[in-house]
């Protein structure tokens, strides 16, 4: 049983205070599960060219690199200031709040971010990692790695949370976690 569905069947319910808004189902819902079945289904897609923020919760592909020391104490797109320490990471396409697990697929190692910055701005690149992600990752050496980017949680431009592909995934804990981060983070940026 995946892990979304023992917290579908388990009852357990994550507070959104949005779930009355527009389609999205509440993140603990079956239809909510199905539809990150489905994500994690598709082929990755690579983005090219021109940012955009894309709110479909699919699984990405491409290159990872990682903050450089001097953007330390930084002001990121979200208004809080880079933390090197922190598991944050910045994506051109998905939406600021996102939680999303980093894969590099060169050793298989994973580590859960959440979206809190723009960039990078590099062609090919998909997202740029605090120094102790990249640690975690082992891109230290390399500068730049190619990666999958599943995204747990994605807010939605009406005020949901969509459960993307590496929902289908993750645990009932995990997607719980996601939910609550993304919801406060969509509070921080409403004041």
């Amino acid at each position: 049983m995946t892990g979304l569905r023992a917290l579908v069947l388990s009852g357990l319910v994550c507070v959104a205070p949005a779930l009355g808004r527009a389609n999205v189902p509440p993140p603990t819902s079956l239809a909510a599960k199905q539809e990150a079945d489905r994500l994690d289904k598709l082929p990755p897609v690579t983005p090219h060219g021109r940012a955009h923020v894309d709110v479909s919760g699919r699984t990405e592909k491409g290159k990872a690199s990682f903050y450089g020391r001097r953007f330390a104490n930084r002001k990121m797109a979200d208004g809080r200031r880079m933390n090197p320490a922190a598991d944050v990471a910045a994506s051109k396409t998905l939406p600021l709040g996102s939680v999303a697990k980093i894969t590099n697929l060169d050793n298989g190692k994973s580590a859960t971010v959440k979206i809190e910055d723009r960039g990078p701005f590099v062609d090919g690149r998909v997202v740029d990692l605090a120094p102790t992600v990249a640690a975690r990752l082992d891109i230290g050496r390399q500068g730049a790695v190619q990666v999958e980017v599943k995204p747990i949680t994605v807010p939605q431009p009406e005020g949901g949370v969509k459960l993307g592909s590496g929902a289908a995934t993750a645990s009932p804990a995990e997607v719980e976690q996601a939910t609550a981060a993304t919801e406060d983070l969509k509070r921080t940026l409403q004041r």
